[in-house]
């Protein structure tokens, strides 16, 4: 079972390594995970996962796989077929590993690694409250009782309250280091540029400096004025979380992008709409908050303003009080958007939703109409059209 995870991590990209996934079956046969689920997800988190920006793609892959949860259709986790071992690892492995495998003495000598590993449960274990077996409390088992388990081997859920702390994610910072695919991107926000010289004189100004030249004589004057630079300057808002999960790689992509055009760019997170408060950084949103009106007392009405979000939500979240999904909310979100809005008068919104799905969310037309037609898709065509309303006009401004 834990050989099929391995693989799916392997080939979804994350950097899982042979030697890891033996420290893991080790580590279970020392009860480092101690029978609960929650330990194992970190177990197996902290011994495969090597860097902190494949986190949130390893849990993802970790819902998706012990989805319901069900882990192993029989009683007997020791009962796998050799054949299906065979044909796994030679249809997976890379040939540096099928040779790292001979070293260690073949795969004959794996497999029985392994099954050394799986089989210190001999026997069937009725209705305790810690081992793997049925009828019980344990984490792990079939037709018992735990709130926060694993299903094994039981046909169909029973009391569905198998918690799957690894789909409770907290919101992800976005990665400013992800270039895979943002060149085009970076082609499309360059059509935002505002380009003047200001600053430090550092680059020779030729023309004149032969013209000062010659009027001295033939003596070198050197000349110097300040370089060509995009002066633009950004505010990125971006929605994380909820539905949003499904566009974390194009905002990261973006964000990567707009990191390396605009050299004037401030970022904040906010989830669904924005409210009295956003944040920098996700794992602390609860308790570093930065208030909406500092932001409008900071920053001049000249920032263009990109918010980046699917809009999808109920109509609650942006028309009462009281209606985000998060908080008590004294003001609508809608009251917030048109200070944001007053205050700036270049806006437009980025929506990674496909264009095709947004007539079936009230919300994205509301906020559609809100932004006076100025929602985009997250498409090369719809960033240059995003980037490009931005300097041809201002948003009314009521």
């Amino acid at each position: 079972m834990l050989i099929k995870f391995f693989l799916l991590l392997k080939n979804q990209g994350l950097p899982v390594s042979l030697k890891e996934f033996l420290d893991l079956l080790e580590a279970m046969q020392k009860n480092l995970a101690a029978f609960q689920v929650e330990n194992f997800y970190y177990l197996s988190r902290a011994i495969l996962i090597k860097h902190e920006q494949h986190f949130d793609r390893f849990d993802q892959l970790f819902a998706h796989y012990f989805k319901g949860i069900e882990l192993i259709q029989d009683e007997d986790i020791s009962a796998i077929p050799e054949e299906w071992l065979r044909k796994h690892f030679e249809e997976n492995l890379t040939e540096e590993e099928k040779k790292a495998i001979e070293a260690m003495g073949g795969l004959e000598k794996l497999m029985e690694r392994f099954r050394e590993l799986m089989n210190e449960q001999k026997e069937r274990h009725q209705g305790g409250s810690k081992w793997i077996g049925t009828g019980g409390t344990s984490p792990f088992g079939a037709y018992g009782y735990n709130p926060e388990g694993y299903r094994i081997g039981q046909a169909g859920s029973r009391h569905r309250k198998a918690v799957k702390v690894w789909d409770k994610r907290q919101f992800k910072d976005l990665d400013e280091s992800t270039e895979l695919g943002t060149r085009h991107i970076k082609k499309a926000l360059k059509n935002l540029r505002v380009i003047n010289r200001e600053g430090i004189a550092d680059e020779l100004d030729l023309e004149t400096t032969i013209k000062k030249t010659s009027e001295n004589a033939g003596m070198l004057d050197l000349k110097f004025i300040p370089s060509k630079a995009n002066r633009v300057k950004v505010l990125l808002f971006f929605d994380v979380g909820g539905s949003m999960d499904d566009h974390i790689l194009i905002c990261n992509r973006l964000f990567a992008a707009a990191r390396s055009e605009f050299s004037k760019m401030e970022f904040f997170y906010f989830h669904n709409c924005i409210y009295e408060s956003v944040w920098k950084d996700n794992d602390r949103r609860d308790t570093e908050r930065i208030n909406t009106f500092d932001l409008l007392h900071k920053f001049n009405s000249d920032y263009k303003v990109i918010i980046v979000g699917d809009a999808a939500m109920s109509p609650y979240e942006l028309m009462v009080n009281g209606g985000s999904v998060e908080h008590f909310n004294d003001e609508k979100g809608i009251t917030w958007l048109q200070r944001i809005k007053n205050h700036f008068p270049y806006l437009v919104w980025i929506n990674p939703m496909p264009v095709n799905h947004w007539p079936y969310y009230q919300s994205v037309q509301m906020l559609k109409e809100f932004s006076e037609n100025r929602m985009f898709p997250s498409t090369i065509e719809g960033l240059s059209k995003a980037m490009k309303a931005l300097l041809d006009k201002k948003i009314h401004q009521d």
